[in-house]
């Protein structure tokens, strides 16, 4: 399977990738199946985090949204409560379509906090009765992170994929550049003479051509940027109940003030990032428009250290910008397709440390590095967040994931430095760094994987 950048980056809503993303998306796939059916009532029914933590992260308003046609990356954010409230008034969702479809959220979306289904953490079974109650169609969808969905066949096949397999999958799809480890990932850029950047841009070209790849990434760097910007002008309070403060814009305004009075610390430079990855997750943790990157909760990293690159390192271009993107969704496609990106599968190390590792690669490219140096920026990154959790207070993306990805932008700065600062030799091969966090993440409690059963979730002011 070739894991495009628009795969790994994708617009879309907050606060979840996986648990507001993904439903949505699976509602929309359930409501392709029923075209031909004469259907007239739907039934919903999470399991796992999705209904350990789906009020905390909107799933119930993901799942009504999508019902009614509409899709994560064409949704008006401002919108979403009030059309969910249409829903729970009328008891009734409308699509182009099918016309209208009997479903009252309070009887027919189902929270079920009992245990995981076998295939995965995130599940959702969506069920289309007839004007008799008879079952007319039925579909098991899963979540599995950073917004993507597959349902029970596309699980069982993904289960059998192996790295060899993503490389002549690849090639099958006419990439001149296949590639399923890091390994292969070097070795081609050493017999081609090519950068990550250009065999990943050879690559989208050769799927979608090269207006459609200029296009997109252009469109990924205005969202990103115009996510910052709202998040650096709104403050307040965000919603779910923990009371979090928006800190983003009033720190924002405070470095402005001591660069004004010429009053800067050096350590000013780690707050710059911290503010643009929190505002952010400001925005992702409202509800806002995001870019998964490569999801929700850890939307702000990369965004962060693109913005950083533009606006503090010497020397940044907009080509350099350009290779940021497309490097970070070469490692990005190895880390998903040979390890995890999902919270619920491996905790926040495939979240957070994935991104960390993206940054830190796509920044090492960006100021010049050659492949080896950018594997090893990765590697550094990725390394340093190993065992990291997902226990969020409140089952809600805003303790401790909005200082979380502060935390992972300064990680991916300080790595992509190293890095450029040897000769991209290193003990601990990218890949292996992989398999330890896969390996980590099977190890890893049930209760540290997004279902906020403990850690944190269970650890904080009751106040």
């Amino acid at each position: 399977m070739f894991l495009s950048v628009f795969d790994m980056f994708k617009v879309g809503i907050g606060p979840s990738s996986s648990h507001t993303m993904g439903p949505m998306t699976a509602a929309n796939r359930f409501l392709e199946l029923l075209s031909d059916l004469s259907a007239s009532r739907v039934k919903v029914t999470l399991y796992g985090s999705l209904a350990f933590t789906g009020k905390g992260h909107a799933t119930d308003r993901a799942v009504i949204l999508g019902l009614n046609g509409f899709s994560p990356d064409t949704l008006d954010p401002d919108k979403a409560e009030q059309l969910e409230a249409e829903v729970r008034t009328s008891k009734q969702v409308c699509t182009a379509k099918l016309g209208t479809l009997q479903f009252d959220p309070e009887k027919d979306l189902v929270f079920d906090f009992g245990p995981a289904l076998p295939g995965h953490a995130n599940a959702l079974i969506f069920q289309a009765l007839d004007d008799q109650g008879r079952l007319v169609a039925q579909e098991t969808y899963y979540s599995i992170g950073g917004g993507f969905v597959v349902n029970e066949a596309e699980l069982e096949a993904s289960k059998h994929d192996k790295p060899s397999e993503l490389e002549n999958d690849q090639r099958e799809q006419g990439c001149p550049y296949p590639f399923g480890t890091a390994a292969q990932m070097l070795e081609m850029g050493r017999a081609s003479g090519l950068s990550i950047a250009q065999m990943k841009s050879a690559n989208e070209v050769a799927q979608s051509g090269q207006q459609a790849l200029d296009d997109g990434l252009q469109k990924l760097g205005k969202t990103m940027n115009a996510c910052i910007d709202r998040g650096l002008r709104v403050d307040g309070i965000l919603p779910g109940g923990l009371l979090v403060k928006r800190r983003a814009k009033a720190i924002h305004e405070q470095l402005l003030q001591e660069r004004g009075r010429n009053m800067v610390q050096p350590h000013a430079e780690n707050d710059w990032l911290s503010i643009y990855a929190m505002a952010v997750n400001e925005e992702n943790a409202a509800g806002g428009r995001v870019v998964t990157s490569p999801t929700n909760g850890a939307a702000g990293v990369i965004p962060a250290v693109l913005r950083y690159y533009r606006e503090h390192c010497v020397g940044a271009s907009d080509q350099g910008a350009i290779d940021c993107l497309l490097t970070a969704a070469a490692i990005g496609g190895l880390i998903k397709h040979n390890a995890s990106i999902s919270g619920a599968e491996v905790g926040c190390q495939g979240e957070v440390g994935s991104a960390s590792a993206m940054a830190a690669a796509g920044l090492c490219a960006a100021l010049g590095g050659s492949n080896e140096q950018i594997e090893n920026a990765a590697e550094i990154a990725l390394e340093h967040h190993l065992g990291m959790t997902c226990d969020p207070a409140g089952g809600l993306v805003q303790v401790p994931c909005i200082e979380r990805n502060a935390m992972g932008a300064i990680k991916a700065v300080s790595a992509a430095s190293l890095a450029l600062r040897g000769d991209g030799s290193h003990f601990m091969p990218l890949d292996n760094c992989i398999e330890t966090m896969r390996q980590t993440g099977l190890d890893m409690n049930l209760k540290y994987k997004e279902t906020s059963l403990g850690g944190i979730a269970v650890n904080f002011p009751a106040c």
